[in-house]
Protein backbone atom coordinates (compact mmCIF):
# COMPACT_ATOMS: atom_id res chain seq x y z
CA UNK A 1 0.00 0.00 0.00
CA UNK A 2 1.21 3.16 -0.96
CA UNK A 3 1.96 5.85 1.77
CA UNK A 4 0.95 9.54 1.38
CA UNK A 5 3.67 11.31 2.11
CA UNK A 6 2.41 14.99 4.05
CA UNK A 7 4.71 17.81 2.99
CA UNK A 8 6.63 20.34 5.90
CA UNK A 9 4.55 22.72 7.24
CA UNK A 10 4.65 25.80 9.08
CA UNK A 11 3.05 28.87 9.67
CA UNK A 12 5.56 30.77 6.58
CA UNK A 13 5.46 27.86 4.47
CA UNK A 14 2.69 30.07 2.14
CA UNK A 15 5.64 32.66 0.91
CA UNK A 16 7.32 29.80 -1.14
CA UNK A 17 4.23 29.68 -2.96
CA UNK A 18 2.67 31.91 -5.75
CA UNK A 19 -0.04 34.41 -4.29
CA UNK A 20 -3.10 36.27 -5.53
CA UNK A 21 -4.72 39.01 -3.76
CA UNK A 22 -1.64 40.14 -1.52
CA UNK A 23 -0.80 44.18 -1.89
CA UNK A 24 2.63 44.93 -2.75
CA UNK A 25 4.05 46.31 -0.16
CA UNK A 26 6.57 48.92 -1.05
CA UNK A 27 8.67 49.03 2.22
CA UNK A 28 9.66 45.21 2.29
CA UNK A 29 12.08 46.22 5.64
CA UNK A 30 8.99 47.68 7.34
CA UNK A 31 6.94 44.76 6.38
CA UNK A 32 8.78 42.53 7.95
CA UNK A 33 9.33 44.61 10.71
CA UNK A 34 5.73 44.89 11.82
CA UNK A 35 5.18 41.01 10.80
CA UNK A 36 7.95 39.85 13.58
CA UNK A 37 6.17 42.53 15.94
CA UNK A 38 2.72 41.34 15.91
CA UNK A 39 3.95 37.76 16.51
CA UNK A 40 4.42 38.78 20.03
CA UNK A 41 1.30 39.65 20.51
CA UNK A 42 -1.19 37.70 22.37
CA UNK A 43 -3.38 36.05 20.76
CA UNK A 44 -7.26 37.51 20.23
CA UNK A 45 -9.34 34.03 20.64
CA UNK A 46 -8.62 30.70 22.67
CA UNK A 47 -7.83 27.08 21.36
CA UNK A 48 -10.72 25.67 23.07
CA UNK A 49 -13.10 28.70 21.77
CA UNK A 50 -12.01 27.02 17.84
CA UNK A 51 -12.28 23.67 18.85
CA UNK A 52 -15.67 24.38 20.36
CA UNK A 53 -17.10 26.17 17.58
CA UNK A 54 -15.57 23.26 15.52
CA UNK A 55 -17.66 21.04 18.07
CA UNK A 56 -20.76 23.23 16.70
CA UNK A 57 -20.35 22.87 13.50
CA UNK A 58 -20.44 19.30 13.28
CA UNK A 59 -24.05 19.28 14.62
CA UNK A 60 -24.93 21.41 11.87
CA UNK A 61 -24.00 19.22 9.14
CA UNK A 62 -26.29 17.06 10.50
CA UNK A 63 -29.05 18.93 10.58
CA UNK A 64 -28.39 19.93 14.56
CA UNK A 65 -28.02 23.20 14.44
CA UNK A 66 -27.80 25.79 12.10
CA UNK A 67 -25.24 28.66 11.08
CA UNK A 68 -26.02 32.29 11.01
CA UNK A 69 -22.68 34.15 9.83
CA UNK A 70 -22.74 37.63 8.37
CA UNK A 71 -21.35 41.01 9.18
CA UNK A 72 -19.83 44.01 6.86
CA UNK A 73 -18.58 43.51 3.54
CA UNK A 74 -15.04 44.88 5.12
CA UNK A 75 -14.82 46.46 8.64
CA UNK A 76 -13.22 49.79 8.51
CA UNK A 77 -10.68 51.46 11.71
CA UNK A 78 -13.32 53.89 11.61
CA UNK A 79 -16.11 51.21 12.58
CA UNK A 80 -14.42 50.21 15.71
CA UNK A 81 -16.61 52.48 17.72
CA UNK A 82 -19.57 51.09 20.40
CA UNK A 83 -22.49 52.45 18.13
CA UNK A 84 -21.89 50.52 15.19
CA UNK A 85 -20.56 47.45 17.65
CA UNK A 86 -23.99 47.89 19.30
CA UNK A 87 -26.26 47.98 16.03
CA UNK A 88 -24.30 44.80 14.38
CA UNK A 89 -24.71 42.56 17.31
CA UNK A 90 -28.13 43.48 18.27
CA UNK A 91 -29.19 42.42 14.84
CA UNK A 92 -27.18 39.34 14.57
CA UNK A 93 -28.90 38.27 17.87
CA UNK A 94 -32.29 39.43 17.20
CA UNK A 95 -32.32 36.92 13.86
CA UNK A 96 -30.50 34.02 15.80
CA UNK A 97 -33.56 34.48 18.60
CA UNK A 98 -36.27 34.45 15.49
CA UNK A 99 -34.18 31.58 14.37
CA UNK A 100 -34.49 29.30 17.54
CA UNK A 101 -37.87 30.16 17.98
CA UNK A 102 -39.06 28.90 13.98
CA UNK A 103 -36.32 26.56 14.09
CA UNK A 104 -36.28 24.35 17.17
CA UNK A 105 -32.46 23.64 16.90
CA UNK A 106 -29.47 25.99 17.92
CA UNK A 107 -28.11 28.44 15.89
CA UNK A 108 -24.33 29.58 15.95
CA UNK A 109 -23.87 33.24 15.72
CA UNK A 110 -20.21 33.84 13.58
CA UNK A 111 -19.67 37.36 13.07
CA UNK A 112 -17.52 38.79 10.09
CA UNK A 113 -16.03 41.32 12.24
CA UNK A 114 -12.92 41.72 14.21
CA UNK A 115 -10.55 41.33 11.57
CA UNK A 116 -12.71 41.32 8.14
CA UNK A 117 -10.25 44.06 7.13
CA UNK A 118 -9.37 43.44 3.69
CA UNK A 119 -10.86 42.84 0.93
CA UNK A 120 -10.00 41.00 -2.92
CA UNK A 121 -10.21 43.24 -5.81
CA UNK A 122 -10.28 42.45 -9.13
CA UNK A 123 -7.75 45.14 -10.42
CA UNK A 124 -4.59 46.08 -8.70
CA UNK A 125 -5.36 50.07 -9.67
CA UNK A 126 -8.16 52.31 -10.19
CA UNK A 127 -8.72 54.77 -12.56
CA UNK A 128 -10.03 58.59 -11.37
CA UNK A 129 -9.76 61.10 -14.25
CA UNK A 130 -6.45 60.99 -15.45
CA UNK A 131 -4.78 59.49 -12.31
CA UNK A 132 -4.48 56.42 -11.13
CA UNK A 133 -4.27 55.08 -7.43
CA UNK A 134 -3.85 51.98 -5.86
CA UNK A 135 -6.44 49.93 -5.93
CA UNK A 136 -8.30 49.82 -2.34
CA UNK A 137 -8.16 46.46 -0.54
CA UNK A 138 -9.53 47.31 2.80
CA UNK A 139 -8.11 49.68 5.68
CA UNK A 140 -5.46 46.77 6.82
CA UNK A 141 -3.55 47.61 3.44
CA UNK A 142 -4.55 51.49 2.36
CA UNK A 143 -6.80 54.02 2.76
CA UNK A 144 -10.36 54.68 1.10
CA UNK A 145 -9.55 58.35 0.16
CA UNK A 146 -7.64 59.01 -3.19
CA UNK A 147 -4.34 59.98 -1.96
CA UNK A 148 -1.40 58.82 -3.44
CA UNK A 149 0.45 58.65 -0.14
CA UNK A 150 -2.66 56.96 1.52
CA UNK A 151 -3.40 54.43 -1.34
CA UNK A 152 0.37 53.12 -0.68
CA UNK A 153 -0.08 50.08 0.87
CA UNK A 154 1.82 50.85 4.67
CA UNK A 155 2.72 47.78 7.18
CA UNK A 156 1.63 49.04 9.92
CA UNK A 157 -1.94 48.74 9.29
CA UNK A 158 -1.53 45.35 10.18
CA UNK A 159 -0.70 46.10 13.11
CA UNK A 160 -3.49 48.88 13.59
CA UNK A 161 -5.67 46.02 12.67
CA UNK A 162 -4.95 43.31 15.11
CA UNK A 163 -5.58 46.55 17.86
CA UNK A 164 -8.58 47.40 16.14
CA UNK A 165 -9.85 44.02 16.21
CA UNK A 166 -8.61 43.49 19.84
CA UNK A 167 -11.12 46.21 21.28
CA UNK A 168 -14.10 44.97 18.65
CA UNK A 169 -13.57 41.85 20.57
CA UNK A 170 -13.18 42.47 24.06
CA UNK A 171 -16.49 44.93 23.42
CA UNK A 172 -18.29 41.93 22.07
CA UNK A 173 -17.90 39.82 25.21
CA UNK A 174 -18.63 42.52 27.48
CA UNK A 175 -22.11 42.67 26.00
CA UNK A 176 -22.35 39.09 25.56
CA UNK A 177 -20.92 37.52 28.70
CA UNK A 178 -23.26 38.36 31.10
CA UNK A 179 -23.82 41.93 31.04
CA UNK A 180 -27.87 41.90 30.13
CA UNK A 181 -27.85 42.79 25.93
CA UNK A 182 -28.67 39.66 25.03
CA UNK A 183 -31.64 39.47 27.22
CA UNK A 184 -34.49 41.02 24.31
CA UNK A 185 -37.17 41.26 26.83
CA UNK A 186 -36.79 44.95 26.49
CA UNK A 187 -39.59 46.30 24.02
CA UNK A 188 -37.45 49.04 22.81
CA UNK A 189 -34.94 46.27 21.53
CA UNK A 190 -37.31 45.18 18.70
CA UNK A 191 -38.38 47.29 16.12
CA UNK A 192 -41.46 46.26 13.94
CA UNK A 193 -43.18 49.08 12.35
CA UNK A 194 -41.03 48.32 9.00
CA UNK A 195 -42.94 45.25 8.69
CA UNK A 196 -46.51 46.65 9.15
CA UNK A 197 -47.29 46.35 5.37
CA UNK A 198 -45.77 43.16 5.26
CA UNK A 199 -47.86 39.69 4.73
CA UNK A 200 -46.18 38.03 6.89
CA UNK A 201 -46.37 40.61 10.35
CA UNK A 202 -49.31 39.40 12.32
CA UNK A 203 -46.78 36.00 12.44
CA UNK A 204 -43.95 38.07 13.05
CA UNK A 205 -45.01 39.60 15.84
CA UNK A 206 -46.74 37.25 17.10
CA UNK A 207 -43.58 35.09 17.56
CA UNK A 208 -41.85 37.89 18.83
CA UNK A 209 -44.31 38.15 21.53
CA UNK A 210 -43.92 34.62 22.23
CA UNK A 211 -40.21 34.87 22.51
CA UNK A 212 -40.64 37.94 24.75
CA UNK A 213 -43.43 36.15 27.05
CA UNK A 214 -40.92 32.98 27.69
CA UNK A 215 -38.07 35.40 29.13
CA UNK A 216 -41.04 36.45 31.33
CA UNK A 217 -41.88 33.17 32.34
CA UNK A 218 -38.39 32.52 32.90
CA UNK A 219 -38.04 35.66 35.08
CA UNK A 220 -41.05 34.42 37.22
CA UNK A 221 -39.92 30.53 37.97
CA UNK A 222 -36.01 30.29 37.85
CA UNK A 223 -34.98 33.87 38.31
CA UNK A 224 -31.30 32.34 39.20
CA UNK A 225 -31.28 30.57 36.26
CA UNK A 226 -31.77 33.62 34.01
CA UNK A 227 -28.36 34.20 33.19
CA UNK A 228 -28.28 31.55 30.79
CA UNK A 229 -30.24 33.42 28.69
CA UNK A 230 -28.31 36.83 29.25
CA UNK A 231 -24.97 34.68 28.11
CA UNK A 232 -24.76 33.80 24.68
CA UNK A 233 -21.44 32.56 22.38
CA UNK A 234 -20.40 34.67 19.56
CA UNK A 235 -17.39 33.82 17.10
CA UNK A 236 -15.39 35.73 14.94
CA UNK A 237 -14.84 35.23 11.02
CA UNK A 238 -12.86 37.12 8.49
CA UNK A 239 -11.05 36.21 5.17
CA UNK A 240 -8.03 34.85 5.27
CA UNK A 241 -6.69 37.25 2.43
CA UNK A 242 -3.60 38.93 3.77
CA UNK A 243 -1.71 36.06 5.01
CA UNK A 244 0.95 38.26 6.59
CA UNK A 245 -1.67 39.01 9.33
CA UNK A 246 -3.09 35.48 9.68
CA UNK A 247 0.06 33.97 9.66
CA UNK A 248 1.95 35.71 12.61
CA UNK A 249 -0.93 35.05 14.88
CA UNK A 250 -0.88 31.56 14.28
CA UNK A 251 1.12 29.27 16.38
CA UNK A 252 1.26 26.12 18.78
CA UNK A 253 -0.56 26.40 21.85
CA UNK A 254 0.20 24.05 25.26
CA UNK A 255 -1.33 20.72 25.23
CA UNK A 256 -2.71 20.47 21.94
CA UNK A 257 -1.06 19.13 18.59
CA UNK A 258 -0.93 21.46 15.56
CA UNK A 259 -1.35 25.31 14.93
CA UNK A 260 -4.20 27.06 15.51
CA UNK A 261 -5.28 30.90 13.66
CA UNK A 262 -5.30 32.63 16.99
CA UNK A 263 -6.30 36.11 15.27
CA UNK A 264 -9.86 34.71 14.81
CA UNK A 265 -12.16 31.35 15.39
CA UNK A 266 -12.93 31.01 11.52
CA UNK A 267 -11.24 31.80 8.66
CA UNK A 268 -12.46 31.61 5.31
CA UNK A 269 -11.02 31.20 1.58
CA UNK A 270 -12.45 33.45 -1.20
CA UNK A 271 -13.48 32.25 -4.41
CA UNK A 272 -10.65 33.74 -6.11
CA UNK A 273 -7.85 32.81 -3.80
CA UNK A 274 -8.49 28.43 -3.36
CA UNK A 275 -6.22 27.39 -5.90
CA UNK A 276 -4.55 24.33 -4.86
CA UNK A 277 -1.26 25.33 -5.59
CA UNK A 278 -1.15 28.56 -4.32
CA UNK A 279 -0.51 30.10 -1.17
CA UNK A 280 -3.80 30.50 0.68
CA UNK A 281 -4.52 26.52 0.43
CA UNK A 282 -1.50 26.03 1.50
CA UNK A 283 -1.53 28.18 4.51
CA UNK A 284 -4.55 26.83 5.68
CA UNK A 285 -3.41 22.83 4.74
CA UNK A 286 -1.97 23.56 8.12
CA UNK A 287 -4.43 25.13 11.12
CA UNK A 288 -6.81 23.16 13.25
CA UNK A 289 -9.09 26.15 12.80
CA UNK A 290 -12.55 24.98 11.18
CA UNK A 291 -12.48 26.68 7.49
CA UNK A 292 -14.43 28.52 5.19
CA UNK A 293 -14.37 27.72 1.24
CA UNK A 294 -16.27 30.16 -0.99
CA UNK A 295 -17.00 28.28 -4.20
CA UNK A 296 -18.96 29.89 -7.29
CA UNK A 297 -18.11 30.59 -10.95
CA UNK A 298 -15.53 29.82 -12.20
CA UNK A 299 -14.58 26.61 -10.69
CA UNK A 300 -13.18 23.49 -11.17
CA UNK A 301 -14.79 20.48 -9.25
CA UNK A 302 -12.28 18.06 -9.45
CA UNK A 303 -9.99 20.96 -7.93
CA UNK A 304 -12.49 21.89 -5.52
CA UNK A 305 -12.35 18.48 -4.13
CA UNK A 306 -8.38 18.06 -4.07
CA UNK A 307 -8.89 21.64 -1.96
CA UNK A 308 -11.04 20.14 0.94
CA UNK A 309 -8.89 17.03 0.88
CA UNK A 310 -5.76 19.02 1.09
CA UNK A 311 -7.32 21.22 4.15
CA UNK A 312 -9.17 18.35 5.73
CA UNK A 313 -7.10 15.25 5.00
CA UNK A 314 -8.70 13.62 7.81
CA UNK A 315 -12.30 14.12 6.66
CA UNK A 316 -12.91 15.53 10.03
CA UNK A 317 -16.33 17.03 10.69
CA UNK A 318 -17.01 20.01 11.53
CA UNK A 319 -13.83 21.35 9.79
CA UNK A 320 -14.93 22.44 6.24
CA UNK A 321 -17.78 25.32 5.40
CA UNK A 322 -18.97 25.47 2.27
CA UNK A 323 -20.31 28.53 0.99
CA UNK A 324 -21.59 28.30 -2.33
CA UNK A 325 -22.30 31.45 -4.43
CA UNK A 326 -23.82 31.14 -7.19
CA UNK A 327 -26.34 33.64 -8.17
CA UNK A 328 -30.13 33.14 -8.47
CA UNK A 329 -29.34 33.03 -12.34
CA UNK A 330 -27.27 29.46 -12.19
CA UNK A 331 -28.13 28.27 -8.56
CA UNK A 332 -30.59 25.47 -10.29
CA UNK A 333 -27.94 24.75 -12.95
CA UNK A 334 -24.79 24.31 -10.74
CA UNK A 335 -24.99 23.38 -7.12
CA UNK A 336 -26.89 20.14 -7.89
CA UNK A 337 -23.49 18.67 -9.55
CA UNK A 338 -20.96 19.95 -7.11
CA UNK A 339 -23.66 18.70 -4.09
CA UNK A 340 -23.29 15.04 -6.21
CA UNK A 341 -19.75 15.49 -6.89
CA UNK A 342 -19.03 16.33 -3.26
CA UNK A 343 -21.32 13.33 -1.70
CA UNK A 344 -19.59 11.16 -4.00
CA UNK A 345 -16.16 11.78 -2.30
CA UNK A 346 -17.51 11.10 0.87
CA UNK A 347 -16.80 14.49 1.99
CA UNK A 348 -17.56 15.58 4.80
CA UNK A 349 -18.70 19.62 5.03
CA UNK A 350 -21.39 22.04 5.86
CA UNK A 351 -23.24 23.36 3.48
CA UNK A 352 -23.85 26.86 3.84
CA UNK A 353 -25.18 29.56 1.15
CA UNK A 354 -23.98 32.94 0.28
CA UNK A 355 -27.01 34.95 -1.81
CA UNK A 356 -25.05 38.19 -2.02
CA UNK A 357 -22.22 37.32 -4.67
CA UNK A 358 -23.94 36.39 -6.81
CA UNK A 359 -26.42 38.96 -7.14
CA UNK A 360 -24.77 42.01 -7.23
CA UNK A 361 -25.81 44.81 -10.26
CA UNK A 362 -25.44 48.47 -11.26
CA UNK A 363 -28.35 50.51 -11.43
CA UNK A 364 -28.32 53.74 -13.99
CA UNK A 365 -26.39 55.87 -12.06
CA UNK A 366 -23.43 53.49 -11.56
CA UNK A 367 -24.32 52.33 -8.15
CA UNK A 368 -23.77 48.71 -6.78
CA UNK A 369 -26.56 47.17 -5.01
CA UNK A 370 -28.12 44.21 -4.50
CA UNK A 371 -32.26 43.02 -4.90
CA UNK A 372 -33.76 41.60 -1.55
CA UNK A 373 -36.15 39.16 -3.52
CA UNK A 374 -32.89 38.18 -5.73
CA UNK A 375 -31.06 37.25 -2.85
CA UNK A 376 -34.00 35.62 -1.22
CA UNK A 377 -34.88 33.58 -4.72
CA UNK A 378 -31.29 32.51 -4.07
CA UNK A 379 -31.69 30.99 -0.91
CA UNK A 380 -34.73 29.35 -1.16
CA UNK A 381 -33.43 27.51 -4.94
CA UNK A 382 -30.40 26.50 -2.59
CA UNK A 383 -32.91 24.89 -0.05
CA UNK A 384 -34.78 23.53 -3.35
CA UNK A 385 -32.02 21.93 -4.42
CA UNK A 386 -30.53 20.39 -1.35
CA UNK A 387 -34.27 19.30 -0.74
CA UNK A 388 -33.94 17.09 -4.05
CA UNK A 389 -30.86 16.05 -3.26
CA UNK A 390 -31.89 14.76 0.59
CA UNK A 391 -28.82 16.97 1.73
CA UNK A 392 -29.07 19.53 4.52
CA UNK A 393 -28.38 23.30 3.79
CA UNK A 394 -26.71 23.77 7.12
CA UNK A 395 -26.20 27.87 7.16
CA UNK A 396 -26.13 30.66 5.78
CA UNK A 397 -23.75 33.46 4.74
CA UNK A 398 -24.78 37.51 4.83
CA UNK A 399 -23.35 41.26 4.52
CA UNK A 400 -25.35 42.80 6.57
CA UNK A 401 -25.27 45.88 9.01
CA UNK A 402 -27.20 46.97 11.94
CA UNK A 403 -27.02 50.42 10.38
CA UNK A 404 -30.22 51.66 8.56
CA UNK A 405 -28.33 52.15 5.72
CA UNK A 406 -29.83 52.13 1.68
CA UNK A 407 -27.48 49.89 0.34
CA UNK A 408 -29.49 47.52 -1.13
CA UNK A 409 -33.11 47.52 -2.97
CA UNK A 410 -36.45 45.62 -1.57
CA UNK A 411 -37.74 43.85 1.07
CA UNK A 412 -40.92 45.14 3.76
CA UNK A 413 -39.93 49.14 3.32
CA UNK A 414 -39.51 48.05 -0.60
CA UNK A 415 -36.62 50.70 -0.73
CA UNK A 416 -36.16 51.51 -4.88
CA UNK A 417 -33.00 52.72 -6.72
CA UNK A 418 -33.80 55.87 -6.53
CA UNK A 419 -33.05 55.91 -3.14
CA UNK A 420 -30.38 54.31 -2.69
CA UNK A 421 -27.88 57.45 -2.17
CA UNK A 422 -29.99 58.72 0.93
CA UNK A 423 -27.58 56.64 2.83
CA UNK A 424 -25.58 54.35 0.88
CA UNK A 425 -22.20 54.14 3.13
CA UNK A 426 -20.27 50.58 1.80
CA UNK A 427 -16.85 51.36 0.71
CA UNK A 428 -17.15 47.65 -1.63
CA UNK A 429 -20.40 45.79 -1.46
CA UNK A 430 -24.00 46.56 -0.42
CA UNK A 431 -25.10 44.88 2.95
CA UNK A 432 -28.56 44.33 3.79
CA UNK A 433 -29.67 46.89 6.28
CA UNK A 434 -31.53 46.25 10.14
CA UNK A 435 -34.93 45.40 8.77
CA UNK A 436 -33.83 43.77 5.42
CA UNK A 437 -31.80 42.10 7.90
CA UNK A 438 -34.49 40.64 10.46
CA UNK A 439 -36.84 40.07 7.36
CA UNK A 440 -34.47 37.75 6.05
CA UNK A 441 -33.92 35.63 8.70
CA UNK A 442 -37.84 34.93 9.11
CA UNK A 443 -37.56 34.48 5.83
CA UNK A 444 -35.01 31.93 6.02
CA UNK A 445 -36.34 29.99 9.08
CA UNK A 446 -39.70 29.69 6.77
CA UNK A 447 -38.17 28.23 4.19
CA UNK A 448 -35.65 25.86 6.74
CA UNK A 449 -38.97 24.76 7.83
CA UNK A 450 -40.07 23.47 4.40
CA UNK A 451 -36.87 21.43 4.47
CA UNK A 452 -37.66 19.96 7.71
CA UNK A 453 -41.08 18.73 6.53
CA UNK A 454 -39.96 17.38 3.92
CA UNK A 455 -37.73 14.74 5.61
CA UNK A 456 -34.31 16.42 5.15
Amino acid sequence: MQQTIVKPWSPQTWRNFPIKQLPDYPDRELLEKCYDELKMYPPLVSSWEIEGLKEQLSKAEMGKAFLLQGGDCAETFADCNSPHIVKLLKVLLQMSFIMLHEMHIGVIRVGRIAGQYAKPRSSNTEQVGSDKYPVYRGDITNSFEFDELGRNPDPKRLIEAYHKAGLTLNFIRALTEGGGFADLNHPEYWELDFMRENEYYNEYESMVKSITNAIKFMEGILPSELTTLKHVEFFISHEALNLYYDSAQTRKVPHKTGYYNLSTHMPWIGNRTRAIDEAHVEYCRGIENPVGIKVGPPYDIKELIEVIKTINPKNESGKITLITRFGQENVAKELPSVIESIHQENLNVLWSCDPMHGNTFATTDGIKTRDFNAILSDIKQTFAVHRDLKTNLGGVHLEMTGEEVTECVGGANGLEENGLKRNYRSFCDPRLNYEQSLEMAFLISKEWKISKDSGV
